[in-house]
């Protein structure tokens, strides 16, 4: 996904967030809890690379010269 639509669905949640109706202890919670998930996601993602490119290194072999 692109910077910008991250930015762009990121900011729209976020600003749901921030139209709805609950108090500020809820808001803050629920903006913390966005955090976290984005935190989680994040690091799946950059173990999901790391592992594909472990599997590059150790599957792929170098093709023999006739």
């Amino acid at each position: 996904m692109s910077k910008e639509l991250e930015l762009k669905i990121g900011s729209t949640i976020y600003g749901k967030i921030q139209a709805a109706r609950m108090s500020e202890r809820e808001r803050q919670v629920a903006v913390q809890a966005m955090h976290n998930a984005d935190v989680v996601v994040d690091a799946i993602i950059w173990i999901a690379k790391k592992i594909e490119h472990l599997g590059e290194r150790l599957f792929l072999k170098p093709s023999l010269k006739h």
